[in-house]
């Protein structure tokens, strides 16, 4: 038996740095953008407020570009304040490392199994696909889509009833397969 599932965002994850202001370290990204011209030059920033009071603060997109370099497409985005562009700019590293920030992808994310149908005794075969990079424990998600502690998902990989190409200790964010074998 085959299934497959959908490791789905349910918001944008939450910017780790530390607030100036109280010391907290988590930041909220709503998608609104902040976009400044100087003549030629353009600067644009995803703007995140701070979960525990509120200060803002801002991420850089883009630095002292020249206007006409950049697509007519992304400035539009960034003046709708597009939120599927900031979920783009929070994963993509060269932001996250010229920002100097993490994500914290904690609640921020679902699992879709597509109903459950398993037969006793039967050896399924499971896909599991990212929708976007969130980087999560294979055990966890096994054990959220079979209903199973991890411990018994533990107990399972260690007696080869649950094999995988990938390891399933750590993280992984990228498409993976595993049979259970029952």
């Amino acid at each position: 038996m085959s299934k497959t599932w959908v490791v789905i965002p349910t918001r944008l994850p939450l910017v780790l740095r530390r607030c100036h202001g109280c010391a907290s370290e988590h930041f909220r990204a709503n998608g609104k953008f902040r976009v400044n011209a100087n003549h030629k030059l353009i600067d644009a920033w995803l703007l995140a407020l701070c979960t525990v009071c509120g200060q803002t603060t801002k991420l850089t997109v883009l630095e002292r570009m020249n206007v006409r370099s950049v697509r007519p497409e992304l400035l539009d985005l960034l003046h709708d304040n597009d939120l599927g562009l900031a979920a783009e700019l929070l994963q993509d590293q060269v932001v996250r490392r010229r920002n100097r920030i993490a994500l914290d992808w904690d609640n921020a994310w679902r699992l879709d199994t597509g109903g459950s149908d398993q037969q006793e005794g039967e050896a399924i075969e499971v896909s599991v696909r990212f929708a976007a990079r969130i980087p999560v424990r294979p055990v966890r998600l096994i054990a959220e889509g079979f209903g199973f502690s991890r411990a018994e998902v533990e107990r399972l990989i260690t007696e080869g009833n649950l094999v995988s190409a990938v390891r399933l200790s750590g993280k992984l964010s990228g498409d993976f397969t595993f049979t259970l074998k029952r």
